[in-house]
């Protein structure tokens, strides 16, 4: 079988010393699956916060040995959460990853203004995505958090995906700001923000990535299409990383890859002081382990000062 992108990252990732990780309630078999199997790879190293009898019960009911592991009990959900996220906060864990509780939950405790991990930099969801039409892992950012980001946030949005990238092994990775047209117009409210996205990156408030926009989405994907329009562009046709307009059409660009295209999807959280793994229940344990990977990978540059870990707000 041919190697596939992710195999890539689970191969670099599992290159290093594992990487303690707060796992927040995790009660549910297949969650329990993936990171017994992200341990074994010497990815992560698990420590399981949540009621312990559960997590036990569960791990019983799916053959999962969790035997060296080590288990904080909390007493439910919301409390696994803010347990989980104080262990980070103790540095006891250098990931915070999502089990069987509600996406909110477990934010909430992130966001938390005195207890939590907010840094000066707005908190963003990346997707991963292994697309089998394209030639290399493409990032898509913000499909799950920021709903109408301002300009300030998607400075701050574009930021976290190009020091995720560089963790990643991109010295400088391109950017594609997409909208639904190539040219600026005060019409389309998206193109004018491109533009200044990308004068912002030309008098450095936001660095390390090559930028261009606006860019409608075949013009970005496709170096053919580009030059049908006469855009002259190093990143048309080669975008490393996807900026959508906001939540919705990232939301059904990352979902129509997923469904028509059989793309895999793995998702963490950036912005906070350690990489968060926000994985679904619906996820295979193939995009499980790539999540746990990458959020691996940033924290071990993070580490190595390779990429910026962010000062507490």
């Amino acid at each position: 079988m041919a190697e596939t992108k992710y195999d890539r990252l689970l191969e670099q990732a599992g290159r290093r010393e594992p990487v303690a990780t707060a796992v927040a309630h995790p009660c549910e078999g297949s969650i329990l699956q993936a990171v017994a199997e992200a341990a074994r790879r010497r990815i992560l190293t698990p420590v399981l916060v949540g009621p312990a009898a559960k997590i036990r019960a569960a791990a019983g009911e799916s053959r999962v040995d969790i035997g060296a592991f080590k288990i904080v009990d909390a007493p439910h959900s919301h409390g696994a959460a803010a347990k989980a996220v104080e262990l980070v906060r103790r540095g006891e864990a250098q990931i915070l990853m999502k089990g069987s509780l509600h996406t909110d939950e477990l934010m909430a405790a992130v966001v938390a203004r005195e207890t939590g991990l907010r840094t000066e930099r707005r908190i963003s969801h990346v997707f991963i995505m292994d697309v089998p039409t394209y030639h290399k892992a493409l990032i898509v950012t913000d499909a799950a958090i920021n709903i109408f980001p301002t300009l300030e946030d998607k400075m701050h949005i574009v930021q976290n995906a190009i020091d995720l990238a560089h963790a990643l092994g991109l010295a400088r990775p391109k950017v594609a700001i997409l909208s639904a047209v190539e040219t600026v117009t005060p019409k389309i409210p998206s193109t004018v923000e491109a533009a200044a996205l990308c004068k912002m990156a030309e008098r450095g408030q936001i660095t390390g990535g090559l930028l261009d926009g606006p860019l409608a989405f075949d013009n970005a994907i496709s170096k053919e299409a580009a030059q049908t329009k006469g855009i002259k562009s190093e990143v048309a046709g080669d975008p490393d990383i996807l900026l959508v307009p906001d939540l919705e059409a990232g939301n059904m660009l990352a979902k129509q890859l997923t469904f028509l295209l059989k793309a895999d999807a793995a998702g963490i959280v950036l912005g906070a002081r350690v990489p968060i793994v926000l994985t679904s229940r619906a996820d295979s344990l193939r995009t499980k382990l790539a999540s746990c990977a990458v959020a691996a990978l940033l924290a071990h540059a993070r580490a190595a000062g390779r990429a910026p870990s962010q000062p507490e707000r």
